[in-house]
C-alpha cells in the first residue's frame, strides 16, 4: 500500500488539501483599487485646486497613500482565501482578522452556478456560488480560473446529486 497517496477527493488522510486562489484574482482587484483611487486622486485635485485654492489640492494625496494601504491590505485577504473538498463535503477558508471557515455538505447543495462578469471575464477569471437550503450557509469562490470554475460546478452538483438521492 501507498504511504501518502492521494484520495479522489483530493484528500491526504484526515487533512484536506487546500487549494489556494489563483493570482489573477489579486491583480484584477490591485487593478481596481488603483484606477478607482487615481481617478478620485485626479478629480479631488482639481476640484480643490480650482474652487479652493492649490493648497487645498494637497488633500488630493489621501487616496495614493490609500491606495498603498490597499494595496497591502488586498494582498493580505487574497492570501487568506482557499477552498478544499473532502468525501463529503467541501471547505471554504478565509479572512484575516475575522477567519471564517464555511463547511458545505454536498447533501445539501441546492444550486452550484458560475458566474463571470465583464472584469472577471477580461482577467480570466469566474466565481462559483453554491446555493443551499439555508440562505446563511450559501458560500463563494471567487476569482477561478473558468475550467476550475467549470470542474468544480460539475465535481460539485454529481456529488451533490449523490448524496441527496439517499435521503
Amino acid at each position: 500500500m501507498e504511504t501518502g497517496s492521494t484520495a479522489d477527493n483530493g484528500t491526504t488522510g484526515d487533512e484536506p488539501v487546500w487549494i489556494g486562489l489563483p493570482p489573477g484574482l489579486l491583480r484584477m482587484r490591485r487593478m481596481l483599487l488603483v484606477v478607482w483611487l487615481g481617478l478620485l486622486a485626479l478629480g479631488l485635485g482639481l476640484l480643490l485646486g480650482l474652487l479652493v485654492g492649490p493648497s487645498w489640492s494637497l488633500f488630493a494625496l489621501l487616496p495614493p497613500a490609500l491606495a498603498v494601504w490597499g494595496w497591502v491590505m488586498l494582498g493580505r485577504n487574497w492570501r487568506s482565501w482557499r477552498y478544499a473538498e473532502r468525501a463529503d463535503d467541501l471547505l471554504i477558508s478565509r479572512g484575516v482578522l475575522w477567519q471564517e471557515e464555511t463547511v458545505v455538505p454536498y447533501g445539501r447543495m441546492q444550486l452550484v452556478e458560475v458566474t463571470s462578469g465583464p472584469v472577471e471575464r477580461h482577467f480570466g477569471l469566474a466565481s462559483v456560488q453554491l446555493h443551499t437550503a439555508a440562505a446563511a450557509t450559501d458560500a463563494t469562490i471567487p476569482g477561478l480560473a473558468p475550467d476550475e470554475a467549470e470542474r468544480l460546478r460539475d465535481r460539485l452538483t454529481e456529488l451533490g446529486e449523490a448524496r441527496s438521492a439517499g435521503l
